[in-house]
């Protein structure tokens, strides 16, 4: 008889966390949920809720007695604490050995280039000359991109870098001598996309459509799938994702961020080990969602379909203003019957935070752009 691991442990509690645990509860297995907020968005449906700072070992020590596989919602927490737990006998997936090469953006572009996955150029810089010598011609030329190795998202900790001119501002603006600082060449692509990927404890993988993304302020705004790119590119894209999953040897569900670069080159932006934003579109637009394979994996048990059911477009619900969340608009959006909204249940409304999404699925990608566009007209989240 197979014997599944049902004591899930969860690091985070936002909504990525939220939406592992709805797939998890389906299953009747439990779930302990590890965060500093009491009223984080998966507060609600844990079966238990470890109220602890993300840089407290004693709460990590007390997570891993209560379960028999623990997880991550996100990628910059306390790695040297897991590493301990998973020395101990402790299972953790995706890896901690997966996870610090992931944490550092330099560490994962070295990885990646070692294995001859296609990469922008990239180097560690100290200081405005060194940043300079790159902008020569015959180095990376301008505009370059600078990046803190270390804890950046939602274009937290980049910096572009226009001419000679913005070296100095853009290295003291992250953080200059202080912390690692890694420069990339600037790519000048036609399309985001992204890909997400799964791999099995036992080695097996499954990789979903490739989903073409599109940002504002940095924050990924709208996602569609299928991706508007060559047939090329998403066959050149499906072979990386998969490479990428044995590379890492990654279990659970991971993203691969790329550029596509004149029309079927690509290359990886970054990786998450972990389900992801741009993966939300999953839920209603295949058989299986990123969210139910991921406790799949993380549990020993065979993964769903990825198939898409219909062409998806998802959006994201950002805060308007600052204030108590209130979601707005929902009776008049839903008169659209293709109209799925996800509302995280976070109680405080602030500007550009992610505070939910929604997705419509239509028979063409152009009606499903369509109907999207029409709610988000409609549907909004605001600060009272």
């Amino acid at each position: 008889m197979d014997v599944v691991r049902k004591r899930i442990g969860i690091v985070g509690g936002g909504q990525l966390s939220k939406m592992m645990i709805l797939e998890a509860k389906r299953l009747g297995f439990y779930v302990v949920t590890l965060d500093p907020a009491k009223d984080c968005p998966s507060h609600s449906i844990s079966d238990e809720h470890i109220v602890a700072e993300f840089d407290d070992p004693r709460a990590y020590v007390q997570l891993a007695k209560k379960v028999d596989v623990i997880t991550y919602e996100f990628e910059h927490i306390h790695a040297k604490v897991l590493e301990d737990l998973e020395q101990k006998g402790h299972l953790i997936y995706p890896s901690v050995t997966s996870l610090k090469v992931i944490q550092n953006k330099y560490t994962q572009n070295k990885r990646l280039f070692e294995n001859d996955i296609p990469v922008p150029r990239f180097a560690l810089v100290d200081g405005p000359e060194s940043i300079k010598r790159l902008g020569a011609p015959d180095k990376f030329g301008y505009p370059i991109m600078l990046k803190s190795t270390l804890g950046g998202y939602d274009g937290k900790g980049n910096a572009l870098v226009m001419d000679e001119n913005d070296c100095e501002w853009a290295y003291n603006l992250l953080g200059g001598n202080k912390r690692e600082i890694m420069a990339e060449e600037y790519v000048n692509y036609s399309r985001e996309i992204s890909i997400i990927a799964c791999r099995g404890i036992d080695g097996s993988r499954v990789i979903y459509p490739a989903a073409e993304n599109s940002h504002r302020n940095s924050i990924l705004d709208t996602t569609i799938v299928p991706a508007r790119v060559s047939d090329a590119a998403v066959k050149n894209a499906t072979k990386i994702a998969d490479k990428v999953m044995e590379v890492f040897e990654g279990v659970g569900t991971f993203c691969v961020e790329m550029f596509v670069v004149n029309d079927d080159k690509v290359l990886v932006n970054e990786i998450a080990p972990r389900p992801h934003n741009s993966g939300h579109y999953t839920i209603e637009g295949c058989l299986a969602n990123q969210f139910e394979n991921h406790i799949r994996a993380i549990t020993g048990l065979p993964f769903g379909s990825v198939e898409l059911i219909k062409p998806s477009v998802m959006v994201n619900l950002l805060g308007e203003n600052d204030g108590v969340a209130q979601l707005i608009g929902l009776h008049e959006a839903y008169k659209d019957p293709n109209l799925h909204v996800h509302f995280y249940g976070k109680g405080e409304s602030k500007q550009w935070r992610k505070m939910g999404h929604f997705t419509v699925v239509d028979d063409t990608v152009k009606g499903a752009l369509e109907r999207a566009e029409r709610a988000k007209n409609i549907v909004k989240i605001i600060g009272v």
